[in-house]
């Protein structure tokens, strides 16, 4: 086989989590099928931080820089990639599956006529064939996949391939000019907006969701406190963001975002499937409901049932007791 080229996801100049899990898991991988793990970064002054992936096992590191990468292009972006998918001769490429994941890997695919797995949960490699397992109707069940085009592309979710550390590997940073113009900018995100104080939800280890069973919106500070106390992130149920409680950025859900942390607490959420594919990933999941045939207690390890109001300040001031000690 060729190469299996990593994109690695940085913002503010620094690596994000999904960029080290997509690096851990290209290393899995190229040693699995006998080939080498190559990374890719786009920015701007990346260099100095492209070594910190040599903790993760990858060898080599193409940077390309230029200051119109400081803002994200869907166009520029995916020819870019394509380019050090042809130049590294790689045949397979790895992208966390996040919302610049999902917004690129659709070109890149076409670019390349690559056939395209998104969203994956596991890679696996029998009779020297990559297999991909992906979830599919909402999350009902999984598929396993075998790409049979030249180049292969994968979409990992994030916070299912966790990043593993090695030891002695130094990682070769080689700069490459990027073959772009003004033109390839045809759409850019001019501004990003973010809460400093606020944790994501798909980067979060911790996250505690409500629903409707918080009974209005003034009740929500109940679950924000609780997932404080926990180092968490606040989620929301698809109802209560319609209802215009939340902001559609907490949205957890299909047509929201997809975690998948060690630990997912929904409160006062009856588990529609469409929330279910979106959380169904979660190592643990705790369902707090008055509503004891609620679906959520299908899926969910653990389950409470009561009222989420008398429950959530109970629950708070314990985990308080506990983690103080």
């Amino acid at each position: 086989m060729g190469k299996v080229l990593a994109f690695i996801e940085t913002r503010d100049n620094k690596i994000k989590n999904s960029g080290f899990e997509t690096a851990s898991a290209a290393v899995k991988l190229a040693g699995e099928t006998g080939s080498e793990a190559v990374a890719f970064l786009i920015g701007s002054a990346l260099s100095g931080i492209a070594s910190e992936l040599g903790a993760y096992g990858i060898k080599k590191a193409i940077v390309t820089e230029d200051q119109r990468f400081e803002k994200y292009s869907t166009t520029a972006y995916s020819k870019i990639i394509a380019q050090a998918c042809k130049e590294s001769g790689a045949d397979v490429i790895l992208l966390s599956a996040t919302s610049m994941g999902k917004d690129v890997s659709p070109r890149i695919s076409a670019k390349l006529e690559a056939g395209l797995v998104a969203d994956c949960t596991e890679i696996k490699v029998e009779s020297g064939n990559i297999i991909a397992t992906r979830p599919v109707y909402a999350g009902k069940a999984m598929v396993d996949v075998k790409v049979c085009s030249t180049i292969k592309i994968f979409t990992l979710r994030p916070n299912v391939f966790k990043p593993v550390k090695v030891d002695g590997v130094t990682t070769e940073v080689v700069k490459v000019t990027p073959d772009i113009s003004d033109d390839d900018f045809k759409s850019q995100v001019k501004e990003i907006v973010v809460n400093n104080e606020k944790l994501d939800v798909t980067e979060a280890n911790i996250v505690v969701s409500g629903g409707r069973g918080l009974k209005g919106p003034e009740n929500f500070h109940l679950v924000e406190e609780l997932a404080k106390v926990l180092g968490g992130a606040a989620g929301a149920s698809r109802a209560i963001v319609d209802a215009g409680w939340r902001p559609h950025s907490d949205q957890v859900g299909q047509t929201g975002k997809t975690v998948a942390p060690n630990l997912y607490i929904a409160v006062g959420i009856s588990g529609a499937i469409q929330h279910l594919a979106g959380m169904s990933s979660s190592k643990c999941i705790v369902a707090i409901n008055k509503d004891k045939d609620a679906p959520i207690f299908q899926v969910a390890d653990y389950g409470i049932v009561g009222d989420a109001l008398e429950i959530l300040p109970v629950l708070t001031e314990e985990f308080k007791k506990v983690l103080s000690n």
